[in-house]
Order: structure tokens, then C-alpha cells, then sequence
């Protein structure tokens, strides 16, 4: 389970038992930004309690694009099968897992979906849910993706599969990573299914996504979408 965080202090603790809960024999492995809050030191002090964790510490925040990579390398590296991302706020159910980790059993990608029967958002104003029911019609439109949910960050890769994947041209660094990664899963052949999920906006810290933030994730989908030459799979 690769976990980014920036500021994520308050939660930490909570999500790592609540993982474990869900999925008890799951490694959990937290990419920290340099969390001024302490949330990397708090990651070393489960670590060392216990084997099932591990930590990355990065120095400062370099984006959750990057950190995701980061992570799926580490897992190659150490030999795992599967990795899951999830966000570090809640606002992903670890009691999903489950259900997400059944589907990549068939699947080379299971992505936990807002948009598919039985899924949901919860507590969203207006203006984020048309905004991301757009965005997400506009990255299947420009990359014929098969997913409702193309912006979803709830994902399990079958790593045998995205080993295929040129991680060293990536064009996002930050939050359009989800529909990059995707369209690069389409273009390696991988399958991909999508598992009902209620998204929950967080209870406990404060949001990452600023206007910029979007503003820079959407300039990012066009160069995304031309850039199919750069993105042909490794031999």
C-alpha cells in the first residue's frame, strides 16, 4: 500500500491501523514530502514497530505524481505482485481494499471509481463535482480511455504488467498523474476494471488541491494526450 503524504500527522497513525485492518498481511509504505508536521517522523516510529512498514523521505514537496512513482519503484524492487495507491486523508476506504485488491486478482489495473454503479461522492459542493465530471470527460475524449472515473487516485497495478511503463519521461508531477498513468496503462495493454467506491472529502488536515493545482493538471492533459510517441511501452 503506497501512501503519499504531506502534512498527513493526523491521520497517519489511524489509516496504517485501519489498512491493516482490511488487509492485515498488506506492507504499507509512506512517501513523505518533508512534512513539516512531523508526519515522516511519526512513519519512522511505526516502521520501527513493526516490519510491515516502511518509509521514504523526500525533501520537500515535489508532488504526488512523482511520489507515486517513487513508491511503484520501490515495490518493483523489493519483488511484490501488487501495489495499491490511496491517498492519506481518508477520503479512500481502506475497508475497499478488499474489493479493490479481488479485482486486480482478474485485472491489470482495479481503479476504486466515483462514477460506475454503487459508487459515490460525499459532501461535495457544486462547482468540484461538475468540475471533475468534467475533467473526466474531457481526458476520455482526448485519450480514449475506457475508465468513468479517468482522475480516480484509488488504484491496485499488477506490477508484472506497468513493468512495461516508461517511468522516466513522465510529463505530470502532480495531480493529472492519474490520467497520464492511465492512458500509458491503455497504450501497454494493460486491463483495466473499476470497482465501486464512496469518495469522502477529509475529516483531518487540510486539502492539497489548490486553483493553481488544477489549473496546471488540466494545461497537462493536451500535452498528455499529443504525446502518445514518448509513451510507447518498454520492449
Amino acid at each position: 500500500m503506497i501512501i503519499p503524504t504531506y502534512n498527513e500527522r493526523e491521520n497517519l497513525l489511524d489509516l496504517v491501523e485501519a489498512v491493516w485492518r482490511s488487509a492485515a498481511h498488506s506492507h504499507v509504505l509512506v512517501v513523505d514530502d518533508g512534512s513539516p508536521d512531523g508526519t515522516g517522523q511519526l512513519a519512522d516510529q511505526v516502521a520501527r514497530r513493526d516490519g510491515r512498514c516502511h518509509v521514504i523521505h523526500r525533501e520537500g514537496k515535489l508532488g504526488l505524481g512523482t511520489a507515486s512513482i517513487r513508491g511503484l519503484r520501490w515495490a518493483m524492487s523489493q519483488g511484490f505482485d501488487v501495489a495499491v495507491i490511496m491517498d492519506a486523508d481518508f477520503s479512500h476506504d481502506p475497508a475497499r481494499l478488499p474489493a479493490i485488491l479481488d479485482a486486480v486478482k482478474s485485472a491489470d489495473v482495479a481503479v476504486g471509481s466515483r462514477y460506475v454503479r454503487g459508487g459515490s461522492t460525499e459532501n461535495w459542493p457544486l462547482l468540484r463535482r461538475l468540475t471533475s465530471r468534467a475533467v473526466n470527460l474531457l481526458s476520455r475524449a482526448l485519450m480514449g480511455l475506457p475508465l468513468k472515473d479517468v482522475t480516480g487516485a484509488y488504484r491496485a497495478y499488477r506490477l508484472e504488467k506497468i513493468r512495461k511503463i516508461n517511468f522516466d519521461n513522465f510529463i505530470s508531477k502532480g495531480y493529472s498523474f492519474q490520467e497520464e498513468m492511465a492512458f500509458r496503462c491503455k497504450l501497454a495493454g494493460c486491463r483495466m476494471v473499476e470497482v465501486p467506491i464512496t469518495f469522502r472529502n477529509r475529516e483531518r488536515g487540510t486539502s492539497k488541491v489548490s486553483p493553481g493545482e488544477m489549473f496546471t493538471s488540466l494545461a497537462s492533459l493536451a500535452r498528455i494526450a499529443a504525446s502518445r510517441s514518448i509513451m510507447r511501452p518498454l520492449s
